[in-house]
């Protein structure tokens, strides 16, 4: 697997050549992670393939975002460099609220659709776009589903009964050293993560990594038992998407999660292999609360920084961006 200069290793259980592994397996396997990671924090450098020095670490498009969503998946070597013919893919999007598109509560339907087609386009034998509901889950999941009918109708569901959620150990937890998972989670082969760009009230923005309280059963006790942004680390330290496709179309600048709040319309596609820069590169570029941050100033993008989980310092990655 390719490594840029300077940046963590991007652990990814489904490319390791000639070992099929789901997610479940990885998880059962976290004793490799803890190798290269050691090799990582010694400062040894993993081999490069040829030509990847051409790929961005962060793709940007713009314009139409069913163009702009195929357009920066493209720039990333397409879907192809994430999917395999006969794989499972789980795609998590925002469902959690049952506004419309133009609150920006929810990642736009255009986008899940897209993503959904480039991964039948790249064989993927089973694609399930899941959500754990904070609202009404047919209420959540209707305009989705809508756009997904033509891909199939049983594409989009709502997980919010406790026998669809296995116990799993998080073995790098600090804070958080258990949680339970979706089950259809754990045996797949690909998660991409498809988060809305919006503010959050407690967490300050919700992107790909605090979306990942949407894969599990009791999310409550982040808020409760842990500090949150330590126990979104943790998460996120389980759960590592092999794509981020952030839907930057419209941000909820303020009064996030629910809304309503102050929308920018920005047409704006993000897309990494790296949920931290990805989540970095949305806070660098939009404004929040009337006014610009900086990544490190939101505390789960900075732990997972000093954690190695990616990389929050975007200037020094490299960006590619087009317009659709």
């Amino acid at each position: 697997m390719p490594s840029s200069p300077g940046r963590p290793f991007a652990l990814n259980p489904t490319s390791w050549p000639g070992t099929p592994m789901n997610r479940r397996s990885f998880i059962k396997h976290n004793a490799r992670i803890i190798l290269w990671a050691s090799a990582i924090g010694f400062g040894i450098r993993l081999p490069r393939l040829a030509g990847a020095s051409q790929t961005p670490d962060i793709a940007l498009a713009t314009g139409d975002r069913t163009a702009a969503t195929r357009a920066a998946v493209d720039l990333l070597g397409g879907m192809g460099r994430f999917v395999k013919p006969g794989q499972k893919v789980i795609i998590k999007p925002n469902m959690s609220f049952a506004g419309g598109p133009e609150d920006a509560t929810d990642t736009h339907p255009d986008v899940v659709r897209e993503l959904v087609g480039l991964c039948k386009e790249a064989g993927a034998q089973r694609i399930r776009v899941l959500d754990h509901t904070l609202r009404r889950e047919e209420r959540c999941i209707e305009g989705v589903q809508k756009a997904c009918e033509v891909h199939g109708d049983d594409i989009v569901q709502a997980v919010s009964r406790s026998r669809f959620f296995e116990s799993t150990g998080i073995p790098d937890g600090r804070q958080m050293r258990e949680t339970e998972v979706m089950g259809e989670v754990l045996e797949a082969d690909v998660l991409i993560a498809a988060p809305v760009a919006k503010s959050h009230s407690s967490a300050g923005v919700s992107l790909s990594m605090k979306g990942m309280m949407g894969l599990i059963w009791n999310r409550g006790i982040m808020h409760s038992r842990f500090d949150l942004h330590e126990s979104i680390v943790d998460l996120a330290s389980l759960l590592k998407p092999d794509l981020i496709v952030v839907d930057g179309s419209r941000v909820l600048s303020t009064n996030g999660p629910g809304g309503p709040g102050h929308v920018l319309k920005r047409d704006t596609i993000i897309a990494s292999r790296d949920m931290v820069a990805a989540d970095a590169q949305a806070v660098a570029m939009f404004e929040w609360y009337g006014r610009k941050l900086k990544p490190r100033n939101v505390k789960h993008i900075r732990i997972a920084h000093e954690r190695g989980l990616g990389r929050m310092d975007v200037e020094n990655l490299r960006r590619q961006q087009i317009q659709v």
